[in-house]
């Protein structure tokens, strides 16, 4: 109901009410303009035969404002959603910084435009991955099988796997962490880190490859994921084993199960999983609501085995001694060579994005042109996100250099200051040594759980797994217990690092447990468990945790910092598992007082004439 304006105006004491669809009904009629089709059409112009002229409409002229107030609502969007992952985590860490361990940011200004870079990076990536590669891989995976045979298909899905490794943002802070690594006290890791770096990232893409292999047949197949995590994880644990036999080799085993966590990022599972179903729609086997679980679990696991595999052949082919001194004169070398620009920031970082991106866009344009013989569709849209991609990748290097790395390297350095006497606060520890290492350990806690919950991919999970289950495990139970396993997951690697006990001790009893709680799970709750991990180890989280881990272990004296992001993985696997198994039971208690309500309810005879 709306009151008469007039009477209401004039403070009548006889108001009355009318409804208001009757008061727009007789506005619309008394304030109404009547304009003519013509009036809005454009003039027909015809020539001398009498023929109509085809109306040509002119050029937009746009001013400045105009084009900034269309392109506004598009970019915040996207700039938003890196925004809310990004600068939380910048504050809680300058505050930490500042007030926890009484310290001032250094270079807070480069750090600042670091992290702005990271964010505005980010977010021509992720534009430019979903409009200019995303649709090579539906479009690939949905026609590659009807036109090839199966090996040739699988030997794509190998391909892919490789090439979307070298694309990964956060790939880059797995090298750059070479130049922290001391070659005195790890000489194996640093070769593999420095020497090797290459052929390390290429071993990881093998496992991703290997991993797009399997997930692909799997996909095809119907087959359980039970059966290949057991036979993916002897050859996992038996070469760990291995690896402790040797204490140089041992020393490599954090880089080795850290791996596995930094493959599976927003270029991997994306692209792997869009051809791996496409695939299986293609075979008419895409039916089951678990089609897309698997590959990820898969693609952190065999990069693992073939990061010990290469760690094996280095301590087969060379001596801790000749890495040493081949370090030495690499380093007096640099000293009398100018570093060529390339080799230097902030030409590495731009060699670095066109390095990864561009192979994996013409492999892709190789594949729809050659194999394929398909024309690329919208190609001016796919242009234009593959350069947002490289221009996001290149934008994202120069954050990774001057803001994560910068910010996590630095606190990460500072936080033993609590309990340690370190040259940061004049030698002498700010807090007695149990108050201290609390503070560490929370520090590590509460910076897992809110980049964990920070992580777009973990909102889009739990979305799919309420819908899956059916409303049976909730989005938000999910979030909480993959959140709540990452925070004890960095800090447990925390104290791992202080403590310095083999990592062997605790990934072998974590991962058996694990074993035994996938044996008495479901299938579903096995697939989103372990799937759990790899969406945890996002492009902002890894590069800010690995800087921190071998920043603080470089304060306190550890060899590597090293096995924080394995311990990451490990403990949301183990959070969703139990948590599974606890839905689970919930749910069959509340179908048994069900089924006794029933049983207990009167019975009503009907009699029927």
């Amino acid at each position: 109901m709306l009151r008469r304006w007039d009477e209401y105006l004039s403070g009548g004491a006889m108001a009355r009410y009318i409804r208001f669809g009757n008061f727009v009904r007789r506005k619309s009629s008394l304030d109404r303009d009547v304009i003519s089709y013509n009036a809005l059409a454009p003039k027909v112009s015809r020539d001398a035969d009498g023929r109509m002229i085809p109306y040509v409409h002119p050029k937009v002229d746009l001013r400045p404002t105009d084009i900034f107030r269309l392109l506004r609502p598009y970019a915040q969007v996207r700039f938003n959603d890196q925004l809310k992952a990004v600068v939380p985590l910048a504050v809680y860490l300058a505050l930490f910084q500042l007030f926890i361990l009484r310290k001032v940011v250094d270079d807070s200004w480069i750090i600042t435009a670091g992290l702005f870079a990271v964010i505005v990076g980010l977010m021509c990536f992720m534009e430019g991955l979903k409009l200019g590669l995303m649709p090579f891989g539906e479009t690939i995976g949905n026609i590659l099988p009807r036109k090839s045979p199966l090996p040739m298909v699988l030997l794509v899905a190998f391909i892919l796997g490789v090439g979307v490794t070298f694309a990964e943002p956060a790939i880059g802070a797995l090298k750059a962490a070479g130049a922290i690594v001391s070659v005195e006290k790890a000489p194996y890791l640093y070769s593999l880190l420095n020497n090797w770096s290459d052929i390390l990232v290429l071993v990881v893409g093998a496992g991703v490859g290997l991993a797009a292999v399997l997930g692909t047949l799997r996909f095809m197949y119907g087959w359980s994921l039970k059966p290949l995590i057991y036979t993916a994880m002897v050859p996992t644990i038996g070469l760990t084993l291995y690896a402790m036999t040797n204490p140089e080799l041992e020393k490599v085993i954090g880089l080795a199960w850290d791996s596995g966590a930094v493959t599976t990022g927003p270029v991997t599972v994306p692209l792997v999983l869009s051809l791996g179903i496409g695939i299986a729609a293609a075979a008419g086997k895409a039916g089951s609501p678990l089609s897309g679980f698997g590959i990820v679990t898969l693609a952190s696991i065999f990069p693992i085995i073939g990061v010990l595999l290469l760690a094996v052949v280095v301590a087969a082919t060379t001596t801790p001694d000749e890495i040493i001194a081949a370090a030495k004169v690499a380093a007096q070398s640099a000293v009398a060579v100018e570093t060529p620009w390339y080799e230097r920031t902030p030409g590495v970082e731009v060699i670095t994005g066109l390095r990864s991106i561009v192979p994996l866009i013409l492999f892709l344009l190789l594949i729809m042109k050659v194999m394929l013989r398909e024309q690329v569709k919208d190609a001016g849209i796919i242009t234009y996100g593959i350069v947002l991609a490289v221009l996001g990748m290149i934008i994202f290097n120069l954050g990774l250099t001057y803001g994560l790395a910068k910010l996590g390297s630095q606190s990460g350095g500072l936080v033993p200051a609590a309990f340690l006497a370190i040259d940061a606060v004049e030698g002498s520890p700010l807090y007695v040594y149990a108050l201290g290492i609390f503070i560490a350990v929370g520090f590590a806690w509460v910076l897992g759980f809110g980049a964990t919950l920070a992580e777009p991919a973990l909102n889009a999970l739990g979305a799919t797994v309420e819908t899956l289950t059916q409303g049976v495990f909730k989005k938000s139970t999910l979030m909480y217990a993959v959140s709540t396993g990452v925070a004890f997951g960095l800090a447990i690697g925390l104290a791992k690092i202080i403590y310095d006990p083999p990592l062997v001790w605790l990934l072998i009893p974590g991962y058996t447990t694990a074993i035994i709680l996938t044996y008495f799970s479901s299938e579903e709750f096995v697939n989103i468990a372990w799937d759990s991990a790899g969406v945890t180890t996002g492009p902002i989280t890894v590069p800010l945790v690995l800087a921190m881990g071998l920043g603080f272990g470089s304060a306190v004296g550890a060899v590597d910092g090293f096995g924080i992001l394995s311990m990451a993985s490990i403990c949301p696997i183990l959070a969703v598992l139990i948590t599974g198994l606890w839905v689970r039971y919930r749910a069959s208690l509340e179908d048994v007082d069900e089924a006794e309500a029933e049983a207990e309810a009167p019975q009503v005879e009907v009699t029927l004439p």
